[in-house]
C-alpha cells in the first residue's frame, strides 16, 4: 500500500482581519488609559490635599453629639442628597432651620478675596441653593457687626476652580493662608478682613455656626477635600479696617 502527502500551504489570515483584530485591541488600550487616566485625575487631587494641606490644618474630629451624626454612619453622606443645597448640609433634628431669614435690609452683598481671583461673588440671606449663590447662614452676625457673618460656598475638584461659577467657586479655599485678604461689600461700605485660622471639622459638628461677640469676625466654609463631603474646611478671618 502506498501513501500520497500533498503539502498545503498555511491557512493566512486576511488582511482585513488582521487590521481589524489591530484596531480592536487600540480602542481596548485607549479605553484603558482613557479610564486609568479619569480615576487618576480624580484621586490624585484628594491624595495630594491630604499629604499637602489637610495636615496642617487643627481638625476637630469631635462633633458636638453623637445625635448629630448622619443617619446612614457615613461621613460621606447620602450619595442621593443633594448637596448644593445649604437645607441638607446638616441633620433635620438638630434643630437648627435655614428657613429664618437674618434681621436686614437687604438681600444680597458682596465678598472678593483677591488671592483667589474671587471677584464680587454675590452672598444671599436666607437662600439654600449654593448653585446660585454663596449663602450666609441664618441668625448669624452680618458684616461688620460684632460676631461673625457664617458663608456656605460650595466645591469640587480643583482642577475645575472657576471663580466665576458658585458651583466650584471654593474650590481653592484651602490655599488660603493666615493674613491674606477677604473684602465683603456691604450697605455700601467694605469691609477687609485678614484670615486668621484655618481648621477642619465633621460635617455633623455645628460649633462652626457659634458667634463670638469679643471681636468681628468672618466664617467661610466649604467641603473638604475639595470635591468629597468628608470634612468641612472652616475659614475664620478677623476685620482690620474699612477701606
Amino acid at each position: 500500500m502506498s501513501y500520497l502527502y500533498v503539502k498545503t500551504t498555511p491557512k493566512t489570515v486576511a488582511p482585513k482581519k488582521v487590521l481589524s483584530l489591530r484596531r480592536k485591541k487600540i480602542f481596548a488600550s485607549l479605553f484603558l488609559f482613557s479610564g486609568l487616566f479619569l480615576f487618576l485625575s480624580v484621586i490624585f487631587p484628594i491624595v495630594q490635599f491630604q499629604l499637602e494641606y489637610s495636615t496642617k490644618f487643627n481638625q476637630i474630629l469631635n462633633p458636638l453629639s453623637s445625635q448629630f451624626y448622619n443617619r446612614s454612619g457615613s461621613v460621606l453622606g447620602d450619595l442621593n442628597t443633594d448637596y448644593t443645597q445649604l437645607s441638607n448640609w446638616f441633620v433635620t433634628d438638630s434643630g437648627v432651620s435655614p428657613e429664618t431669614l437674618p434681621t436686614s435690609s437687604l438681600s444680597t452683598y458682596y465678598v472678593s478675596i483677591p488671592k483667589l481671583k474671587i471677584d464680587q461673588a454675590a452672598v444671599i440671606f436666607g437662600s439654600t441653593d449654593l448653585k446660585k449663590s454663596l449663602i450666609q447662614y441664618p441668625k448669624t452676625a452680618l458684616p461688620g457687626q460684632f460676631g461673625s457673618p457664617v458663608i456656605f460656598g460650595h466645591s469640587v475638584l480643583p482642577q475645575f476652580f472657576n471663580p466665576k461659577s458658585y458651583i466650584t467657586i471654593f474650590s481653592t479655599l484651602y490655599k488660603l493662608k493666615q493674613g491674606d485678604e477677604i473684602f465683603v461689600d456691604y450697605d455700601h461700605i467694605r469691609y477687609k478682613y485678614l484670615v486668621a485660622e484655618m481648621y477642619e471639622v465633621q460635617p455633623t459638628d455645628l460649633s462652626v455656626l457659634e458667634q463670638r461677640f469679643d471681636g468681628r469676625y468672618l466664617t467661610l466654609v466649604t467641603c473638604s477635600p475639595p470635591g468629597t463631603y468628608l470634612r468641612r474646611l472652616i475659614i475664620k478671618a478677623q476685620i482690620t479696617d474699612n477701606t
